[in-house]
């Protein structure tokens, strides 16, 4: 019986009228998950998935891998939340989190939502420059609180979703680009001298940050120029802002490195860590470096639940993962493997308008016409259930395929993959009418 099977649609079915709010992947494809190990998931009727989501983008070491769920268990049963106050594995998560960043970071504070590590970034963007005003990119997500909208276009809130002193610009997109030269390719010189512009007058002079995401998770795994966020970093330099990495997806070697923005030859002044950090279990982090950090005394920053020792277990346990079992060399080999494969889907799919991807951080943009490059949501839709039913665990976002496959997959198991979503996308592209 193909997927949702009897099960699932009975589970649903019970909390679908009370459980409010259910994402996209979750209406499309309505299964009710019962267990995951390493690379797999499997749902309530025993069917198995492959999972090209890690959980979106959290489980990048496996589900339940064994030193991670032991290092919860262990904490579980001794000493569950003691508030702030020091534990040994917050001394030993602290010390190994600054030994494998880059830079010279020098303040952390631990959180337990993506949204709040953001929340207490601002807040230390505004204490060490004395400013308020903020810079961020169209189509980034950083959370569903007020501040944390205020960055974003994200329809959270009726009525007004952006806080005073919070601007939306253009950012970096080669294959949709805002700002174009004369033979179409991407004016990058342009989005500088935009942000000049509106530094001078669409401001109150008080810009103290430039928040991005250093990849797009949300809006497509969009990737931007290779020179774009060494600009960005230029630019903030110049004038006495402070650049904001929310790294809450990209962290902890999704794209290839413990911070995206080591792809891109930069090193943030404030940066965010969540989803992959605890590999599953809620634990975010808040970094600032050395010339700023005392500014986190003055936020009011600790948490309830931020830090908890079972949180600060999981973290350390995901970070000694991916010292010990080469996690990061693994990820360069599969980037390499996976734009091969979706370059060559590309070339014989005519829906395919752009296949890109960083680490394991994966998208493929489909297009009614390549020429034009109108979005076809349609096919997204209709690709991403098919490959479902074929046992592809995987994420939706309108006319973009995501993948965040698990950075410990093999090259067997990420060719099982993507030879679903080609499958996939072939039969979408017959029903469809589209030929090769």
């Amino acid at each position: 019986m193909p997927p949702p099977g009897p099960r699932s649609k009975g589970l649903h079915g019970r909390i679908a009228g009370t459980f409010k709010g259910l994402s996209s992947q979750v209406r499309l494809f309505p299964v009710a998950f019962e267990k995951g190990f390493g690379v797999t998931l499997t749902d309530a009727d025993g069917n198995t998935y492959l999972d090209f989501s890690s959980g979106i983008y959290v489980t990048g070491l496996g589900h339940c891998h064994p030193k991670i769920s032991e290092a919860v268990a262990r904490y579980a049963r001794t000493l569950m939340n003691c508030h702030d106050f020091t534990t040994e594995v917050k001394v030993r998560l602290v010390e190994k989190l600054l030994a494998m960043l880059p830079g010279d970071f020098g303040g952390v504070q631990l959180y337990d939502s993506g949204t709040v590590a953001v929340e207490a970034g601002l807040r230390a963007v505004r204490a060490a420059t004395g400013k308020w005003e903020f810079f961020s990119g169209f189509s980034d997500f950083h959370g569903k609180t007020f501040g944390a909208v205020s960055l974003a276009r994200t329809n959270v809130f009726f009525g007004p979703t952006r806080a005073p002193g919070f601007h939306m610009v253009p950012r970096s997109y080669p294959y949709r680009p805002t700002f174009r030269k004369e033979d179409g390719s991407e004016d990058l010189d342009a989005y500088f001298r935009f942000y000049e512009q509106y530094l001078v007058e669409g401001t109150a002079g008080k810009a103290a940050g430039f928040v991005l995401e250093p990849i797009q998770g949300w809006a497509g795994s969009i990737i931007p120029h290779p020179d774009y966020l060494r600009r960005v970093r230029e630019f903030c330099d110049r004038h006495g802002m402070l650049f904001m990495a929310d790294e809450v997806l990209t962290c902890c070697g999704r794209a290839g490195a413990m911070l995206a923005c080591e792809r891109f030859g930069v090193i943030p002044d404030v940066v965010t860590l969540g989803k992959g950090f605890g590999n599953g279990f809620p634990v975010t982090a808040m970094c600032v470096r050395k010339p700023f950090a005392d500014g986190i005394d003055k936020i009011s920053a600790s948490s309830s639940y931020g830090g908890n020792p079972m949180a600060c277990a999981a973290a350390l346990a995901s970070l000694e993962v991916i010292e010990e079992e080469g996690i990061l060399e693994n990820v360069m080999r599969l980037e390499k493997f996976f734009l091969q494969r979706m370059r060559r889907m590309a070339d014989e799919h005519p829906i395919i308008g752009e296949a890109r991807g960083m680490g394991c951080l994966l998208g493929l943009e489909l297009v009614k016409d390549r020429a034009t490059k109108e979005p076809f949501d349609e096919a997204g839709k209709l690709v991403y259930q098919k490959a479902f039913r074929k046992g592809l665990a995987w994420i939706p976002a309108g006319h973009i395929l995501r993948m965040s496959p698990p950075l410990i997959i093999d090259e067997k198991l990420a060719a099982k993959g993507m030879d679903i979503i080609d499958e996939a996308i072939g039969e979408t592209e017959k029903e469809l009418g589209f030929s090769r």
